[in-house]
């Protein structure tokens, strides 16, 4: 009977440690909080953890493992498996991905620019520009055209713009210097304290954000037409942790990512967009739109002089710039 009880014993232990064994937990460190911006990485988790019966979690953390701008130094020595971050936040550190924020690129819509930015991410140059953090880009979190909420007398024109500070990142604050604004870059949490203090007049950013940082709750107009471009920001995995998956979890992670995406690309348009109106409706807020003969100016003297000085810096870092360009604009002109 003892020797009986003792096997059970031991297949008991052996059955439990593979659970163990099978087991994988990944901690992702995101910012803010739950928003249209994350739906893509909350959905993610949802999938994952489905389809291994919870053998592969996600712990999703909104700040309480990184700041915003320190999630790709997090993920390169493996703090955390998983973040999201924005090239703009720090270009020197991802040069590749910067091309997808200049400003006037042309892409029109959410599909249009998941499609464009996945396509680049496979690019050899980009993935072995992100090789250098040990990170593995994942997927994209496409954000609509950026406008600009401001608090005070609302643009009539654009020479408007003439000395007033707006938060702008990457190349939308290119754009914004050639019409006279002075372009500060922050990270989106930091936004509506500098706003409160004077610090910027007026802030850069897609409809979510300027209802999830809440620049909409002092500011008094919105440019509805200004289309600038906007920023890129990837959710990266540590290149470490991919390779130590098992091959059924690594295929049950890169498998849910399209299915993420079109949640989010949903939720984008259908829930995020749908309040937009109404909340600067709610607020007062003065929508201001600029003729089409301001926005042709604006885009002549914004858009050739920022490709040229983007191709120009990152071919003296080592970069295809060029071809990364020609590559973009190429799959912009043909409707990708």
């Amino acid at each position: 009977m003892q020797k009986i009880l003792t096997g059970t014993t031991a297949v008991i232990l052996s059955a439990s440690f593979v659970t163990e064994a099978l087991a994988t937990e990944w901690n992702v460190s995101v910012w803010g909080t739950r928003r249209a911006f994350t739906e893509h990485v909350e959905r993610l988790a949802e999938l994952v953890s489905e389809r291994t019966d919870g053998e592969f979690t996600m712990n999703i953390s909104y700040g309480g493992l990184s700041g915003n701008r320190e999630n790709l130094d997090g993920i390169s020595i493996g703090a955390f498996e998983m973040a999201q971050f924005c090239a703009g936040y720090h270009r020197d550190k991802n040069p590749s991905i910067t091309v997808l924020e200049l400003p006037f690129l042309g892409v029109t819509t959410l599909q249009q620019e998941r499609e464009i930015s996945q396509a680049l991410y496979q690019h050899p140059a980009v993935q072995a520009d992100l090789a250098r953090w040990n990170a593995t880009l994942l997927m994209p979190s496409p954000l609509p055209q950026y406008n600009i909420v401001g608090s005070g007398d609302a643009p009539a024109t654009l020479a408007d713009f003439e000395g007033l500070a707006v938060r702008a990142t990457g190349g939308i604050g290119a754009a914004m210097e050639t019409v006279g604004a002075v372009p500060t870059s922050m990270s989106a949490t930091e936004v509506r304290q500098a706003m409160d203090s004077g610090v910027v007049t007026a802030v850069s950013f897609a409809p979510h954000a300027h209802m999830s940082f809440g620049t909409i709750e002092n500011g008094t107009w919105w440019t509805t037409n200004l289309n600038p471009g906007t920023v890129n920001c990837p959710v990266v995995v540590n290149s470490d942790a991919l390779d130590m998956l098992s091959d059924a979890h690594r295929e049950v992670l890169l498998g849910a990512v399209d299915e993420a995406l079109d949640h989010y690309v949903e939720y984008y348009e259908n829930q995020t967009m749908a309040a937009w109106g109404p909340a600067l409706d709610e607020r007062g807020i003065e929508r201001v739109t600029f003729t089409d003969e301001e926005i042709a100016a604006f885009r002549e003297a914004a858009a050739a002089p920022a490709a040229a000085a983007w191709i120009e810096e990152n071919t003296a870092r080592g970069l295809p710039a060029q071809e990364l360009y020609d590559y973009v604009t190429g799959m912009i002109a043909d409707g990708s």
